[in-house]
């Protein structure tokens, strides 16, 4: 049996996709293989592989341990990323950005969720051949549609007009996430009901914090903030929404946008280069705040092209499902094992 070590606090700070996707992997690795992985989490006990998902310095310190066995890091962001969602003043932000390569080049070998991250860390002078693209999923389980009734009784359940129109924004309030551009959508669209969940969780250090909370706390009367919701009633909040819209200005591959393709919820993203390598045809691109409005006004009045639109996340759901992913996994710690 192969002992896998996570060290990990993704989970302690609410309302990260990086908490989700770990989650996610601890869940699949114990439910499909029970007899092949004996998984621990944040232990200092001899393991075959340790896996790294966050950048604590315990954590960094733990790698010159030969106790750790084949060291692999789990990349969800760069420096560049962080961009836009806190402020970290100089020259702390300088040392942060260099300590958080120095991470990585501790890694025997890295995982990114998004290929077009590899060549982002070549120019760091990390080899390509240490580098493996694993994309994010979720379980069918957990985020699953419902049918018109349902969805109606949900928005009623929850204080929404079972009638209108919805447009569902998640993930952390701030800057990067266009989380501005949601809100002006909201005053153009008044008919239009428009929900966000997600929170400050990285409080008065978020980039933009203070305009941003003049918003949360006096929104337009058609967009509501309803706060970081735990990821288990999640799904009722896709399955109110006819639209989920991310107008995020950076992402690696969102677990909210995979949450949504399962619960067969249409999508509309910011026409970012990085999408285009995973999710492209799948969802509906718009370049900026005014072309996302003029789609949503042409879904609102073509029926059909929403309907095909919904239709491509049933594929997307498959691609990234649950069963496919683990035999990725599974593979790739055994041979990791191998070379170790």
């Amino acid at each position: 049996m192969l002992r896998i070590n996570m060290f990990s606090t993704a989970d302690k700070v609410k309302g990260q996709g990086v908490g989700s996707a770990y989650v996610e992997l601890v869940r699949m690795l114990k439910d499909h293989f029970p007899n092949d992985f004996k998984i621990t989490i944040n232990s200092y006990a001899p393991a075959d592989i340790t896996h790294y998902h966050t950048i604590n310095p315990s954590f960094y310190l733990s790698t010159f341990s030969r106790r750790r066995g084949r060291k692999i890091g789990y990349v969800h962001f760069l420096p560049e990323t962080l961009e836009g969602s806190i402020k970290i003043p100089q020259p702390f932000k300088a040392i942060f950005y260099k300590y958080v390569i120095a991470f990585y080049k501790r890694m025997d070998h890295i995982v990114v969720v998004n290929p077009s991250f590899i060549p982002k860390l070549e120019r760091y002078g990390i080899n390509k051949q240490r580098i493996t693209y694993i994309p994010n999923f979720v379980s069918k389980a957990e985020f699953y549609d419902v049918d018109d009734q349902q969805k109606q009784a949900l928005r009623v359940k929850h204080g929404y007009d079972p009638k209108r129109f919805t447009i569902l924004g998640s993930g952390q309030i701030q800057t990067r996430k266009g989380v501005l551009d949601f809100v002006e959508l909201a005053k153009q669209n008044p008919t239009i009901q428009f929900i966000w969940t997600g929170g400050f969780s990285f409080g008065k250090i978020t980039e933009g914090y203070a305009d941003l909370e003049k918003i949360v706390k006096d929104p337009p009367s058609n967009l509501s903030f309803p706060g970081i919701i735990d990821r288990a009633k999640m799904v009722q909040y896709y399955n109110m929404a006819d639209l989920f819209l991310l107008p995020s200005y950076n992402e690696l591959f969102p677990m909210s946008v995979l949450e949504a393709f399962s619960t067969n919820t249409p999508v509309m993203l910011r026409d970012l280069d990085l999408y285009k390598s995973i999710i492209s045809g799948y969802y509906l691109p718009a370049a900026d705040e005014k072309q996302m409005n003029e789609q949503l006004h042409q879904l609102l009045l073509n029926p059909d092209k929403l309907a095909a639109l919904q239709h491509e996340t049933t594929i997307a759901s498959e691609r990234y499902s649950e069963d496919h992913l683990a035999k990725v996994w599974y593979d790739f710690y055994n041979q990791q094992s191998k070379e170790g």
